[in-house]
């Protein structure tokens, strides 16, 4: 919609709206990664992409991860059984030390009877196939449910129990529970991520009668987390909780078993660039580099880049979308020195990984 002279401009509407930033700012470029680095939160397989791998042709990405500095890839996508094996074949068989695939767990068994075995038998069968950790999805806590229709929890006795048995077969778990917490507010003029609610209605976690609060789902991570000393977990973007970073380092401070991943959640950091990186200054050996963008591209690589590396101010963390996906706003730089960078980019993900 253009303006024109006898045109109200209250007659723009929010969707039309695009402005475009008069900031004049340095512009950094970081085309490689400043060591090599391990994309620790990325999706390879075919469960999110209605039957077709995201990476349609792997020579083409490990071309790209070599251009960028990326030594290696976590694909949380392996699922399990067959669809596990294909995934091992396609990325970690064929290209042993650039890709490690994550299985998940069918939760939906737990309706069953058995279903605490079965998921145990399940798990050590992944393991047994290859797979280098696990991914615990947000499905968890949302949406399983028990045979008698009650949600089940992060800190339900038998996903404790299983998850237990995860650190005992030495895999990592990478979880991710909740969402944004926008998404667990009313769909109201006050919400911060209204236009990506309004793409995607089903994103909204809001009606309580359906859905756990997030404080209440994070609780239940942090039970689930203190109560397994034995499994290494990686809270996924930024913790569960990119907006409440001292919530997060709590977590940290109380269970050496935990991490968190960057992964998904520039937009969110980014505006908080000093709190981060005092988060990442307290905690040097917690925090993995990822990025979740799929499929990967030079474009999402090289500005993950360059707000690890840099201390630009106000740029944007989805270049090319007219609208930025995850609130509207700029993000400025962490200006990591290089020993967090260090760390950030591959030293922690091979601890973590088993890869030392």
């Amino acid at each position: 919609m253009t303006h024109t002279p006898g045109t109200s401009l209250t007659d723009l509407r929010l969707v039309d709206w695009q402005p475009r930033s008069q900031l004049s700012a340095s512009r950094t470029e970081v085309p490689r990664s400043a060591v090599a680095c391990i994309d620790a939160h990325n999706h390879l397989g075919r469960w999110l992409s209605d039957g077709g791998w995201t990476t349609p042709d792997v020579d083409a990405l490990l071309a790209l991860m070599d251009d960028h500095g990326v030594a290696c890839v976590v694909n949380l996508d392996g699922m399990w059984g067959d669809e596990l094996d294909a995934n091992l074949d396609r990325y970690d068989r064929a290209h042993p030390g650039r890709f490690l695939t994550f299985c998940q767990l069918d939760w939906t068994l737990l309706a069953q009877p058995n279903g605490e075995q079965l998921l145990r038998d399940q798990l050590t069968d992944s393991a047994r196939r290859g797979a280098r950790g696990l991914k615990v999805w947000k499905n968890l806590g949302l949406s399983v449910r028990d045979a008698d229709g009650a949600v089940v929890l992060p800190d339900d006795p038998r996903v404790i129990r299983t998850l237990r048995h995860a650190g005992e077969l030495n895999l990592p778990v990478l979880i991710h529970i909740a969402d944004p917490k926008a998404f667990f507010e009313p769909v109201d003029p006050h919400n911060e991520r209204y236009d990506e609610l309004l793409q995607s209605p089903d994103w909204s976690f809001a009606d309580r009668e359906r859905f756990p609060t997030f404080e209440h789902l994070l609780d239940a991570l942090e039970a689930l987390v203190l109560a397994t000393p034995g499994t290494q977990y990686v809270g996924a973007h930024a913790g569960c909780a990119a907006e409440d970073l001292d919530r997060v380092e709590a977590l940290l401070d109380a269970a050496p078993n935990y991490a968190i991943d960057i992964a998904g959640r520039m937009a969110e950091l980014g505006r908080q660039p000093r709190r981060f990186r005092r988060l990442v200054e307290h905690h040097p050996d917690r925090v993995l580099f990822g990025t979740d963008a799929y499929p990967i591209s030079a474009e999402q690589l090289e500005v993950h880049f360059r707000f690890l590396e840099s201390a630009d101010e106000g740029f944007d963390y989805a270049p090319g979308s007219a609208v930025p996906p995850q609130g509207r706003w700029t993000v400025s730089g962490v200006d990591l020195p290089p020993d967090l960078l260090a760390a950030a980019y591959a030293g922690n993900a091979r601890r973590v990984l088993g890869l030392e």
